[in-house]
């Protein structure tokens, strides 16, 4: 591996993102930050912004790839913007910028990173308690292939450790 070590958080955006989930998205983002790794989010709300915020808190180095053209649509708190123009298909981008993922919560754009994640055999860590896509596949394989498990954690600190213990 050349460079820093990066980290791709994913899951809920705004819509349906509670306070215990940005809670624990910026507690990842702060911890990564800590690490000297950069966070890697898909640059939006949500979950997204409260880990990009804690990653700068932290003195650390958040990127936000975007499925906009426009680098004003990312949240505040990123340091460096992609904007792709991409639309949904950025998910992939995503994913090839990191070692390794962090899920916490999320819906079907959660899933559609956690599958691209799943054919390219980036390492996952779901967080438990977070719901949706974390809760759903924490422990478990995406499909009969077994190529690999989405590891479960019960806290961002967790995570974060079993993350770097996976790349």
């Amino acid at each position: 591996m050349t460079g820093r070590t990066q980290i791709l958080l994913i899951g809920h955006n705004d819509n349906g993102c509670l306070d215990a989930h940005r809670d624990v998205a910026y507690e990842v983002g702060r911890l990564v930050a800590g690490r000297g790794a950069v966070l890697v989010t898909g640059g939006m709300g949500g979950v997204m912004e409260a880990a990009s915020k804690g990653a700068r808190e932290a003195g650390g180095i958040s990127v936000g790839i975007i499925p906009q053209n426009d680098a004003a649509a990312a949240n505040p708190y990123c340091d460096i913007v992609v904007p792709t123009g991409m639309g949904l298909m950025r998910d992939f981008v995503n994913v090839h910028a990191a070692h390794g993922i962090i899920v916490v919560g999320g819906g079907v754009g959660t899933l559609s990173e956690m599958c691209a994640a799943y054919m390219y055999r980036k390492p996952m860590v779901a967080i438990r308690g977070t719901g949706g896509m974390a809760d759903k596949y924490a422990g478990m394989h995406l499909d009969h292939r077994r190529s690999m498990e989405v590891e479960a954690a019960g806290s961002a600190a967790e995570a974060v450790e079993r993350i770097f213990e996976l790349i």
